[in-house]
């Protein structure tokens, strides 16, 4: 009996050494993803020469000339029509504010005060503004202010506040005018009066559909000259606990603004490996190459240039394509095909993917998987003081299509990169699930995985630079998104869809 037992315990043993042996060749392959490649292309990518990467700018098309000439450096395959090159067709809808008139006064707009909106166009012309002051948002309910002009007070950029102004945005005023005390010399260039749609997709014109009221940010001195008339003042109004009153104020409003819409082409990039039995069926790796632009504000910082966000997955899927490309040349390639694909328009809505879903290359059937990187070279907030911020990654969706994928998932880290894997931000009501590229696979029903390194503190500013790029972290992070595609590409099954898709 002791025997049996003693050969059953082998037997179990040598199963499990054969499910977490690592491939020697996987291992090889990997050592292609390491901090001197991946610097070398963020290095590039995140230089203040290309602009901050803006979807349609200059910038952009200095990122997507790069790209597509690594992917032939690289000998990948141009999927369409012979080239590199996917032509995402965008509508650009920017809201143009054509005159804004205080008390008599015209006022210039980038200069006086600062526009952002939706809808159709608009002529607003008012005797008398309604003051909400400060209050917070369980006060506003019974508060009639449908078709008014409103001037609101707030203090800083809490969630609070925003949750105030949106509150108000829903009672549908003529327009909201805002002071903020607590940046009373900032200029507001990244609340932006113009948007993107893709052309023909599911949210075109979406901007014009909406008609939300117009939002004007105003500094102090603007605020006291539309006060002029009332006798008040934003220092009186403060002093005396009126900012938690509401009031209705003299002040004659004249404004007058609508969209204007413009064609915009930019570019989706993809490398192509072809695979041997299994061609057909496609692995997507991706992230986006683009980022907000220049900073026009007057600051230190001239350039958002994105580094983590997201140079760093873009630098990952590079290093990631040369390591499948090697593999592949002397002769370890893979046993289905891999489309590396690098994404325009993300942080204007996920557009890119948005196109690429609408019309895919190949078709979305056959694609097995997509392993989408976004942010992997930094240590998030949650992290910084944790034993783990040099060896951890969450890990977003995974087994929201599949099972399967999430078990090849866990495997590969098991076995090679052996790091501290974070579902915090998969949970049901987390919202980063529906904020990368992946999420238009997700909703095509193909199953996806988001490698993340949570948000900090130079998130979407012009700090956002490479000297803070931690290049060892970036490339262990790319390295389980690799040993994962790896086990996806060469595996005799495709990963099973066996979870009901959630839909947005």
């Amino acid at each position: 009996m002791i025997r049996k037992t003693l050969l059953y315990l082998m037997f179990i043993a040598q199963i499990s050494l054969s499910v977490y042996a690592q491939d020697p060749i996987a291992q090889k392959y990997s050592a292609e993803i390491n901090p001197k490649i991946t610097r070398k292309h963020l290095s590039i990518l995140a230089s203040d020469k290309y602009e901050g990467r803006e979807a349609g700018k200059r910038g952009a098309e200095m990122a997507a000339a790069y790209i597509a000439k690594e992917f032939r450096k690289l000998n990948l395959l141009a999927p369409v029509n012979g080239s590199h090159l996917q032509d995402v067709q965008l509508i650009e809808t920017s809201m143009i504010a054509n005159s804004f008139e205080v008390n008599n006064s015209i006022l210039k707009p980038g200069k006086d005060f600062w526009f952002s909106g939706s809808g159709e166009a608009k002529n607003i012309q008012v005797n008398e503004i309604t003051f909400i002051g400060n209050r917070p948002e369980s006060e506003l309910k019974n508060i009639e202010i449908a078709g008014k002009v409103i001037l609101i007070i707030l203090n800083g950029n809490s969630s609070e506040q925003i949750s105030r102004q949106n509150y108000l945005k829903s009672k549908k005023p003529a327009l909201i005018v805002t002071l903020n005390t607590e940046e009373r010399n900032a200029k507001y260039s990244h609340h932006s009066a113009v948007s993107l749609s893709v052309k023909n997709g599911i949210r075109e014109s979406l901007p014009i559909r909406e008609n939300a009221p117009g939002i004007i940010q105003i500094s102090e001195d603007i605020a006291n000259l539309m006060l002029s008339r009332s006798g008040k003042t934003v220092e009186n109004l403060q002093k005396n606990n009126e900012n938690l009153t509401t009031l209705q104020l003299k002040a004659e409003i004249k404004m007058s603004y609508g969209p204007v819409q413009r064609p915009l082409k930019s570019f989706n990039i993809l490398g192509y490996l072809e695979g041997t039995d299994l061609k057909e069926e496609v692995l997507v790796y991706s992230a986006h190459y683009d980022h907000i632009g220049l900073n026009t504000d007057g600051g230190k910082d001239k350039v958002f240039n994105g580094a983590d966000d997201d140079g760093s997955g873009t630098s990952g899927v590079l290093a990631i394509a040369k390591a499948f490309a090697r593999a592949k040349k002397e002769g370890h390639g893979p046993r289905r095909s891999i489309l590396f694909l690098m994404f325009t328009g993300e942080e204007k809505n996920l557009l890119g993917s948005e196109y690429y879903s609408l019309n895919p290359v190949f078709p979305m059937a056959k694609t097995i998987t997509n392993l989408n990187i976004d942010m992997i070279g930094r240590i998030g907030f949650e992290y910084k003081n944790s034993p783990d911020s040099a060896n951890y990654c969450f890990l977003v969706g995974a087994d929201r299509l599949s099972s399967d994928l999430h078990k090849i998932s866990e495997n590969a880290n098991a076995v090679y990169t052996k790091m501290k894997i974070d579902y915090k931000h998969n949970a049901p009501d987390d919202q980063i699930y529906y904020w990368s590229d992946h999420y238009n696979f997700a909703k095509s029903g193909v199953p996806v995985i988001f490698y993340y390194n949570g948000k900090h503190e130079d998130y979407h500013k012009g700090s956002d630079e490479i000297s803070k790029i931690n290049f060892h972290l970036l490339s262990k992070r790319a390295q389980l998104a690799y040993f994962t595609g790896w086990d996806l590409a060469n595996r005799d099954k495709r990963p099973v869809v066996d979870v009901l898709p959630v839909r947005k």
